[in-house]
């Protein structure tokens, strides 16, 4: 039985005052840069932004729940979105994934530069005619401040995140994981005063990750004073969905008369998936029975 890589990890308080949930992502981000050629700011912010959307969508309730976080800041990095589902699968791109290496005050990635300053919208589709969305302005563009301003500001629910990416040399990912821990409304004043105590002093999510502890053991290290109980444990991964029916949705979407403009300009089209680069062509022939069928 292979190892399972890429997991988040739910645990709750004995008061049941807080739930946290923490992941190991560090493979999926190698997939994720790997497939768009990521250079280091885009890796790190690419791989906060899906390690947040996978534990985003292992929060949701239904088999068939997705979640969305769409980042548009006015930085060089251009939009950053993330599709994240209840079973565990994300996937994501970035508008700019050659965004030149630029260091911050701080001596590391500046995510908050490349991003700069805009909105973070959070969709959620839980199969209803109309999707829930929500927004809030980015503070940072650090991606965890501006989820956990996000959380307070347009659900109303105290949240603090974490999210870390390390980047080797080579360019390769060397750590990454992320957590989140939200508030439950009966926490008592003590338990809130010791848990922001722990979130102030504890060690950066990635350089723990990249120390060799695991998800278990980091919540087992934070709150085992606190009678932390695991209650779950669910495998992620970097995977896009697509497939040709999907794209032939799409095109079929656009309209007949787009469709004949295809066939009359290009003699074909061909059209590129932004969260995994595959690349579907549709000859004459393919576009005129999409016509067809949006006749029906």
């Amino acid at each position: 039985m292979s190892k399972i890589e890429n997991y988040v990890i739910r645990g709750v308080d004995k008061n049941r005052s807080f739930r946290v949930f923490i992941a190991k992502t560090t493979e999926m981000v190698e997939k994720a840069r790997i497939t768009h050629n990521l250079t280091p700011v885009a890796t790190a912010a690419l791989g906060r932004s899906i390690t947040a959307g996978a534990i985003m969508g292992v929060m949701q309730k239904n088999e068939k729940d997705e979640v969305s976080m769409i980042i548009k800041g006015d930085g060089p990095l251009g939009e950053v979105a993330v599709v994240a589902k209840k079973n565990g699968n994300v996937k994501g791109y970035v508008g700019n994934p050659n965004i030149p290496v630029e260091i911050n005050e701080q001596g590391k990635l500046d995510v908050g530069g490349a991003v700069g300053k805009g909105k973070l919208t959070v969709i959620r589709d839980y199969g209803l005619k109309e999707p829930y969305v929500g927004q809030a302005d980015l503070i940072s563009g650090e991606i965890a401040e501006d989820l956990s301003n996000y959380y307070v500001v347009s659900e109303q629910q105290p949240s603090a995140v974490a999210l870390g990416v390390l980047v080797e040399k080579d360019l390769s990912v060397k750590a990454a994981g992320g957590m989140i821990i939200q508030v439950l409304p009966n926490i008592s004043e003590d338990d809130l005063g010791l848990l922001e105590h722990k979130l102030q002093v504890m060690t950066p999510m990635s350089a723990l990750i990249d120390e060799g502890y695991s998800p278990e053991e980091i919540l087992e290290g934070l709150f085992e004073d606190m009678g932390i109980e695991l209650l779950e444990k669910q495998e992620i991964n970097y995977i896009c969905d697509c497939d040709k029916e999907r794209i032939e949705r799409a095109l079929i979407s656009v309209g007949k008369a787009e469709i004949k403009d295809m066939i009359e300009k290009d003699h074909g089209a061909e059209l590129t998936c932004h969260f995994c680069n595959t690349k579907y062509v549709f000859s004459e022939s393919d576009l005129a029975k999409l016509i067809e069928k949006a006749e029906k």
